[in-house]
């Protein structure tokens, strides 16, 4: 199968298609943890299934924010009338980390019942870079981008 050669319409075409991937990426993990969650209740108990609910919704967000302190950074180095400030992109990058720290020190310490779901939540992103990935490659191959 031979890859048909690229032209500048292809090209703004691609660059649009892989700059939503950080967008996809989020929505695909918001959905991954919607439709593990039941898996994880059925299977493991309401305990599980709870540990689970918080670590992926912490990693969903971890991502996002990641994302968006990536966008923002990447804005003050191209863009010097950038909105964002270094103070507020540190912040919120401390943040991440203080929730997701505080999360575990809440199940490690006080649900232990909890402890294997909230780890197995916080890998719910790996699911959607997976898909991702599929997706690019099926879009590159079938599209050529």
């Amino acid at each position: 199968m031979s890859v048909p050669a690229t032209t500048a319409n292809d090209s703004g075409a691609a660059e649009r298609f892989y700059s939503l991937a950080p967008a996809r990426i989020v929505r695909g993990s918001w959905i991954s943890g919607l439709l593990l969650f039941p898996v994880a209740w059925w299977r493991f108990g309401a305990a599980s299934a709870a540990g689970f609910a918080l670590g992926a919704a912490l990693a969903c967000l971890n991502f996002y924010w990641l994302a968006r302190a990536v966008e923002g950074l990447a804005g003050r180095i191209v863009n010097d009338q950038s909105n964002e400030t270094g103070r507020s992109i540190v912040a919120r990058f401390l943040l991440r980390y203080l929730l997701i720290g505080l999360g575990a020190y809440v199940i490690f310490t006080g649900w232990s019942q909890a402890t294997h779901g909230f780890l197995v939540g916080l890998c719910v992103p790996v699911a959607a870079l997976l898909g991702e990935a599929f997706y690019e490659l099926y879009v590159a191959l079938r599209r050529g981008l």
